[in-house]
């Protein structure tokens, strides 16, 4: 997830999210990931601590500081470059299991009160976002970093 001014997501020419500060948080839904990894990666970007309280310090999370949520779907994410020059993505769901997980991110988010902008799963996005910091913080719910 990267720490953002703004940020908004078009496809074929045409915006179909956009927020003011906030979160860009690019999710790539795992083969074997679950409701419960989607649980887990919602409630991280939501508490995480990544906002600056009055001190300057990184002390208040996307709750606390009131920002929205872009949620662009990235299956690149769980490329695998290790070997040879292309990458493999066999990691990466695909189809229903993967958009459900997607969306059920976004609604985790809404529900504890987060405004989420969506990008569309499977599209060719065009991804405009002005970095704040930068801050950018890599989450993974198997915890493999």
């Amino acid at each position: 997830m990267q720490r953002v001014s703004d940020a908004s997501v078009s496809v074929d020419g045409s915006e179909t999210g956009a927020i003011d500060a906030g979160l860009v948080a690019y999710v790539g839904i795992g083969r074997n990931d679950t409701e419960r990894d989607a649980l887990w990666i919602a409630e991280k970007i939501a508490e995480l601590r990544v906002f600056e309280d009055a001190e300057g310090r990184m002390n208040r999370s996307l709750e606390q500081h009131g920002g929205a949520v872009l949620l662009i779907s990235q299956f690149t994410l769980l490329g695998d470059a290790r070997r040879g020059r292309r990458p493999s993505f066999a990691a990466a769901a695909s189809g229903e299991p993967a958009r459900v997980l997607y969306e059920n991110v976004g609604i985790v988010l809404e529900t504890r009160g987060v405004r989420v902008a969506y990008g569309v799963i499977g599209a060719d996005m065009e991804v405009r976002q002005s970095n704040q910091g930068p801050v950018k913080i890599l989450l993974d719910s198997e915890r493999t970093f």
